[in-house]
């Protein structure tokens, strides 16, 4: 099956990208990537009149640091991080991140905002956004704002973000050089999306132990404070989490994502030893 018919727009600016989708009576869609719009379309489970091609706005792949903090683009590509073609500020956690995304063709084009604002749980950027605590920078019609990570997403593939709106970027504290990261994926085979996530940030220097659990209903579950299950990641510490994350006792699920924790604490473990 291929999309249904439909007439396509590439403007240079967010003002007039953002005017186009508004005069659309809702028919409208933005495409950054299309690595996951694309396929949705192919399958006609949704049939924009109009897609709103955000890739020639040079303002959406503008990224930089602000003081202590970096500011990235939502149209730079997971290639173009991989590649260390920009300062992420991360200590090499994005890079790594983004070689673990699909495969390279995908990662070619798809997008850091595609991504984000499509909000699948298994995804990566939104997990390690969660872990970084990341801000949504987003521009409308109406202006802009900014949301926090936890206030991005609110339930799978829904976002705080309207259907005028674009995510033009996100910028987050970058880690110092003493930070220790890791990021576990469970995943049967390169290319699928992941059963369980677990990622680790320990910046001492900053004040900063968070954990994420990841690839579970909904958004990704963030423990801010994981001093103690970084150092001892037993069942006494662990299950509490597990369970506030929606996951059932016993099952798979529970189990799977009990050993992504276990392992992603290990490997920062095993990095400060090497410090």
């Amino acid at each position: 099956m291929k999309a249904a018919i439909y007439d396509y727009a590439k403007p240079v600016t967010e003002d007039s990208a953002i005017a186009l989708v508004g005069a659309s009576d809702g028919m409208a869609k933005f495409v950054s990537g299309g690595q996951s719009l694309g396929p949705m379309m192919n399958l006609r489970l949704t049939q924009p009149e109009t897609l709103v091609d955000l890739r020639g706005i040079a303002a959406l792949r503008e990224c930089g640091n602000e003081g202590n903090r970096t500011l990235i683009g939502a149209c730079v590509t997971h290639a173009e991080i991989e590649d260390r073609k920009i300062d992420d500020g991360t200590q090499g956690l994005m890079p790594y991140v983004a070689r673990g995304i699909a495969y390279r063709a995908v990662r070619n084009r798809g997008t850091l905002g595609g991504s984000l604002a499509h909000a699948d749980p298994a995804a990566d950027w939104i997990n390690t956004m969660y872990a970084l605590d990341a801000e949504f920078l987003v521009a409308g019609p109406r202006g802009t704002r900014s949301l926090t990570a936890a206030g991005w997403m609110s339930g799978a593939f829904t976002t705080a973000l309207e259907a005028d709106e674009i995510l033009t970027g996100v910028r987050f504290r970058r880690l110092s050089p003493a930070a220790r990261w890791s990021y576990y994926k469970f995943n049967r085979k390169p290319g699928e999306f992941a059963e369980a996530i677990a990622v680790f940030i320990d910046d001492a220097p900053a004040g900063i132990c968070r954990a994420v659990i990841g690839a579970i209903d909904g958004p990704p579950h963030l423990i801010e404070n994981a001093r103690a299950l970084l150092d001892n990641p037993n069942a006494a510490l662990l299950d509490p989490h597990l369970d506030a994350a929606g996951l059932e006792t016993g099952s798979y699920e529970y189990q799977v994502h009990r050993v992504a924790l276990e392992r992603a604490a290990a490997i920062v473990r095993e990095n400060r030893k090497q410090q």
